[in-house]
């Protein structure tokens, strides 16, 4: 009679170095403890660092490295390359550099979260793959790594076996992405409600909120025009009626909101419906036309149409997104710009009694995205 083994627990290396930003780390760290605190821990995580010296990271706290990065040995379940003030200085130490690609050989699947992604760039590992990084590093990779296609939006992108996470925070979902994956949502579930937050985001959900991606417009025009616009989103801001309200010609208007914005007024209440209507879907059970007159479009169609342009996919797939469990389910495979992974609101199960003006939303998406 043979008796079963166990499943041996799966080791996941955090990759730290000087410099390195300990939240990326205790992030990570923090969603695999938390999961290996039932009976049987799926987890063996190990922090290493070159020489397996302490990381004294970029908050001036030190932390203990567990391991050598020289002396690890696969197989490795998966590897994670913090970010951090010290990543430049990582990714042209040829020592870590050579062992991360070994180490990536001898590892199931491999990821970087926020500037970490500079480390796996510079081991080859992200050539001619779709990645991100935090937003503020994104065009310096792009640069010293020509052959890497940056995408800054994304909170993640999975390119294969090689995951690349945005800034900071971004690690949790990354974390609680892999512990679904592995586990089920059931257990992923629980980490998010006992570390108070967001059962994953999806992958391809913005990093910073539009409305605070740049400062108000310098001119006084565009910024009363762009608050009035994000106040209401459902009202009628047709380029006529903006240039009434400003008291100048259409062709001026649109001349003035290219400037500050970077965008033709319509093109601006667009975004701004488009993103009000994301907020309702996952803070709602409204139906999708209902959501689509709140907001200021004509049609539901039309607000499909919108909402593919901006995230890449349908309302039904984005809010679908939101209120399942489950790793990639109905997501395509690879690096595109589809949801990747799953999520689910804080407030999802709200019903449509509890709804009120669209803004209300948007100024959260705001305040959380800071």
């Amino acid at each position: 009679m043979t008796v079963a083994q166990e499943t041996p627990p799966r080791v996941v290396v955090v990759v730290g170095y000087p410099g390195a930003e300990l939240l990326d780390m205790a992030c990570l760290t923090t969603t695999f403890d938390y999961a290996n605190r039932g009976a049987t821990p799926p987890y063996q995580v190990v922090v290493a660092s070159p020489a397996g010296r302490p990381i004294t990271c970029q908050s001036g706290l030190t932390l203990g490295a567990q391991a050598a990065v020289e002396r690890l040995r696969g197989p490795i379940d998966t590897m994670i390359i913090s970010g951090g003030e010290g990543h430049l200085a990582a990714a042209d130490n040829p020592r870590l550099v050579a062992h991360v690609r070994r180490l990536a050989r001898e590892t199931r699947r491999v990821a970087s979260v926020c500037t970490g992604s500079s480390v796996l760039a510079a081991a080859g590992l992200l050539d001619g793959r779709r990645v991100t990084t935090h937003w503020l590093f994104a065009d310096q990779l792009a640069t010293l790594h020509p052959a890497v296609r940056v995408d800054p939006t994304p909170i993640w992108i999975r390119d294969g076996d090689v995951t690349t996470a945005a800034g900071v925070t971004s690690a949790l979902d990354l974390a609680l992405a892999f512990v679904e994956e592995d586990n089920g949502p059931e257990l992923a579930r629980h980490i998010a409600r006992a570390l108070v937050t967001y059962l994953q985001r999806p992958g391809n959900q913005a990093q910073m909120s539009m409305f605070v991606a740049a400062p108000a417009p310098d001119d006084a025009v565009v910024r009363d025009l762009v608050a009035a616009i994000r106040d209401a989103p459902g009202a009628d801001h047709g380029l006529a009626v903006l240039a009434d309200r400003a008291a100048v010609s259409e062709r001026h208007l649109t001349r003035l909101f290219v400037a500050h914005t970077g965008q033709t007024p319509a093109r601006y209440v667009r975004g701004v419906r488009t993103e009000a209507a994301a907020q309702l879907l996952v803070s709602s059970r409204l139906p999708l036309d209902r959501i689509a007159v709140r907001c200021g479009f004509t049609s539901a169609e039309a607000l499909r149409q919108a909402f593919v342009d901006r995230y890449g996919v349908t309302p039904s797939r984005y809010r679908a997104a939101y209120s399942t469990t489950s790793l990639g389910r109905g997501a395509p495979a690879g690096g595109g710009a589809a949801v990747a992974g799953s999520a689910v609101h804080a407030s999802a199960d709200r019903g449509e009694h509890q709804e009120t003006d669209p803004q209300r939303y948007v100024q959260q998406d705001a305040e959380l995205r800071q």
